[in-house]
């Protein structure tokens, strides 16, 4: 049977068979698969089969030498992850009309929330799931220009990331701020040389890491004039070539300030290098968020605009 004549009549056993494809595609394998989808290999192996056998088309290779997809079973990825992207917004949209808050509600953010103090994150999750507990939350960490795209392009439905070179077809909603400085390892030449002894001139002749991404950081990196020698995507590998003792780097001084703890990194020259990046929540312009965004996007807002709310408070749908 050939795709189009599937596409035609596709039921629910097809999507589950296609669920199934993609956990074990992103699973690594059908045994990694088991307890994600708590069923047995033997049992994913006859749903492969079966959805093999429903496309007329072989997916994969499996067996001792291990998992691998064809060309054929790539294309069929994709596909099913646009069809199963579009089955979540149905769904949701006709919990929308029902007024029911059910659904999925899938974020992405960049890097450390975590450790900053000015992130209301966590909080406005614990505030988002009191008010909606049958919305089933994915929050993913991906680099910003991967987030910004997948707004765009509705895989993802809110993104945190700088507020940096702003879409137009996305809206930003301001949440907090960090402080970046310029950092040293211990390892580094410049570790036990004093600020007062040092000028932008002299760091120029430092190897630099930084952000491949369009960011604030790349930004900076340029008008400063540092000489870029690594390129990374995110900020733990950043902190890693840092460490390393061959690279100067920026990092948010909430990240770094374990490190200067421990006397492992230092600040250089922070009064010419510092700069402020602003992070914000972005949704796609068109079509107009779900009433389960909007909610989200408006927990995020209140949390971040009035942190020290009482936490008996409560929000309306």
């Amino acid at each position: 049977m050939k795709l189009d004549t599937l596409t035609t009549r596709i039921g629910d056993a097809d999507i589950r068979l296609l669920r199934v494809f993609k956990t074990v595609v992103e699973s690594g394998g059908l045994s990694a698969a088991e307890v994600e989808l708590n069923i047995g290999k033997s049992t994913i192996s006859k749903h492969i089969s079966d959805l093999e056998l429903r496309l007329d088309l072989k997916l994969c290779n499996r067996g001792p030498s291990g998992f691998s997809l064809t060309e054929d079973g790539q294309k069929v990825l994709r596909a099913a992850e646009d069809l199963l992207i579009s089955v979540s917004q149905f769904r949701t949209e006709v919990n929308e009309i029902k007024e029911q808050l059910a659904g999925t509600i899938r974020v992405a953010l960049f890097d450390q929330c975590t450790s900053n103090p000015e992130a209301r994150l966590a909080r406005s999750i614990h505030k988002f799931n009191e008010a909606a507990p049958a919305v089933q939350i994915e929050l993913s960490v991906e680099p910003p220009n991967v987030i910004e795209t997948m707004v765009i392009t509705g895989h993802l439905d809110i993104g945190i990331i700088a507020l940096h070179r702003p879409s137009a077809s996305l809206d930003y909603v301001p949440l907090y701020g960090e402080d970046m400085f310029l950092y040293c390892s211990n390892e580094h030449p410049l570790f036990d040389r004093s600020d007062a002894d040092l000028d932008m001139d002299e760091l120029r002749k430092f190897n630099y890491a930084g952000l491949s991404v369009n960011s604030p950081n790349l930004i900076v990196g340029q008008q400063l004039g540092l000489k870029r020698a690594a390129k990374v995507q995110s900020e733990q590998a950043l902190a890693v070539l840092i460490l390393s003792g061959r690279y100067l780097g920026y990092l948010p001084d909430h990240l770094a300030q374990q490190f200067v703890d421990q006397k492992m990194m230092k600040k250089v020259l922070p009064g010419e290098t510092q700069y402020r990046t602003r992070f914000a929540a972005v949704t796609r312009r068109q079509p107009a968020p779900t009433r389960i965004t909007k909610l989200f996007m408006s927990v995020l807002r209140r949390e971040h605009d009035n942190p020290s709310l009482a936490d008996g408070q409560t929000l309306k749908a």
